[in-house]
């Protein structure tokens, strides 16, 4: 049962917001009372908790994934913001508002795992590329590194792209794609060349379908 509501706070949270999903909707949706809710969970902010817990985890093992995966760092890149562009067709763009303005706790969670495990992932992606001759030599990782971070997440941000004037993952998109063209070497940019070519036959192929 606490898989169960965990499950559909999830969806519900990440369809409409958090702010706007209450206890009772939960509850309703599940076809079970409040009561039962508070035997798994003291409150609201605790299920955003395990909720964000939960993200937290598959981001992570996500992350390990696409570098798994992938022929080069700039491939791993591509992966990454493909498998975004997924998550934000079924995400509303004003959680991560929600989050910070209602539930500081989560955030601050969200926030370490942002400065913390992203951040070594995308120093480490710099590295890789580097090695591989595909990044430029000339770079300060740190600073390239944090920000990458802070331009990826820019996209969340009501001031600066509001939902109702862009599509947060077209912002995603073109964020990456500045990112990688600035660090990124002759040898690089084929690269971005050759799977930029394949990501628009693939959105392509999407449409038609």
């Amino acid at each position: 049962m606490k898989e169960r509501i965990l499950e559909k706070a999830t969806d519900l949270f990440m369809r409409y917001g958090i702010r706007s999903i209450t206890m009772d909707e939960i509850a309703g949706q599940l076809g079970i009372s409040k009561k039962t809710i508070y035997q798994f969970f003291t409150d609201k902010d605790e299920i955003v908790e395990a909720v964000v817990d939960q993200e937290i985890q598959k981001n992570e093992e996500e992350c390990r994934r696409f570098r798994g995966s992938s022929e080069n760092a700039v491939q791993e890149i591509f992966i990454a913001v493909e498998e975004m562009e997924e998550m934000l067709k079924a995400m509303n763009p004003l959680i991560m508002y929600d989050l910070e303005k209602h539930h500081p706790k989560s955030f601050r969670k969200f926030r370490d795992h942002k400065y913390q495990f992203m951040y070594r992932m995308v120093k480490e992606n710099l590295e890789r590329g580097t090695k591989e001759e595909l990044y430029r030599l000339d770079m300060d990782v740190d600073i390239v590194a944090k920000n990458r971070i802070e331009s990826a997440f820019m996209a969340f941000n009501q001031d600066v792209f509001p939902v109702n004037k862009y599509r947060i993952s077209e912002v995603c998109y073109e964020l990456a794609s500045l990112f990688m063209n600035g660090i990124t070497t002759v040898k690089g940019r084929k690269l971005i060349e050759k799977y930029s070519t394949e990501r628009i036959k693939h959105l392509s192929h999407e449409q038609k379908v």
